[in-house]
Formats: structure tokens, sequence, C-alpha cells
């Protein structure tokens, strides 16, 4: 006799909501990985187009020149700063992937436990039965040997 788990449906649900938590927050985190490089490319730019600021106003460009570093520069730091919102929010989103992660394995976790349990009795009974088998083969001949 073969054990069968009558809650297997379930169990097996509860690890496909997990493998499902897990691509999530993989996908969270490539996400958070993106908006970093994003931001980190926004804040060379911005460094460079400051020295090109610089390196215009010592060689005496025209106002107009400068003028045009200075919006660009600006127009960075806004970008920087919406970036710096975005990277916030990509962040809280892994937070709160992680914390589903944990519970959806949690949840498994307890599915399994409770499937393991389920076999464990299930062995135990079907020992006993054997054993109670034997015992009664073992009779059968102690008294089939006294007649």
């Amino acid at each position: 006799m073969r054990f069968q788990y009558a809650f297997q449906k379930i169990v097996d649900l509860k690890s496909n909501e997990k493998t499902q938590a897990e691509w999530m927050l993989s996908s969270a985190i490539g996400r958070l990985q993106e908006e970093k490089k994003t931001l980190g490319e926004l804040l060379e730019n911005r460094e460079w187009m400051a020295n090109q600021l610089q390196k215009a106003a010592e060689q005496r460009a025209p106002v107009s020149k400068i003028r045009e570093f200075q919006m660009y520069v600006e127009h960075l730091e806004q970008c920087i700063e919406r970036k710096h919102s975005d990277v916030r929010q990509a962040d809280v989103n892994v937070q709160t992937k992680k914390t589903q992660l944990s519970h959806k394995m949690l949840d498994e976790k307890v599915w399994l436990k409770a499937r393991d349990k389920a076999e464990s009795s299930f062995q135990q009974s079907m020992l006993l039965r054997e054993q109670n088998e034997l015992d009664e083969m073992a009779t059968v001949r102690f008294a089939m040997r006294a007649k």
C-alpha cells in the first residue's frame, strides 16, 4: 500500500505560490538594480556636465553657452531627484516582495510538515499492521505445533 496525501494539491499549490513569489522578488531586485544603474549614469552625466560648465566659464565662453550648460545641469538635477524617488520605490517593492516570499515559504513549510507527519503516521500504522499480521502468523504456527 502506497502513501497518498489527501491534501497534496494544496501542497503543490503552496509550492507554486512560493516559486511565483521567488520570481516576483527576482524581478523586483532586477528593477531596483536597473534603477540604481540609471541613477549612477545620471550622476556621472551631471558630474561631466558640471566639469564642462566649469571649463566653459574658465575659457570665457559666451554667456548663452554657459546658460545652456546650467540649464542642462538643472535638468539633470531634477532627473536625479526623480530617480532617487524611483530607487526608493523600487527598494520598498523589493522589501514587500521579500516579506511576501517569507510568508509563502512559511506557508509551504507548514503544509510540507503536515504532509510529513501524515506520512509518518501512515508508515507507523503500516508497520503496526504488518507486526500484527506477523504476530498472528506466529500464533497460528504455535497453535498448529501445539496440536
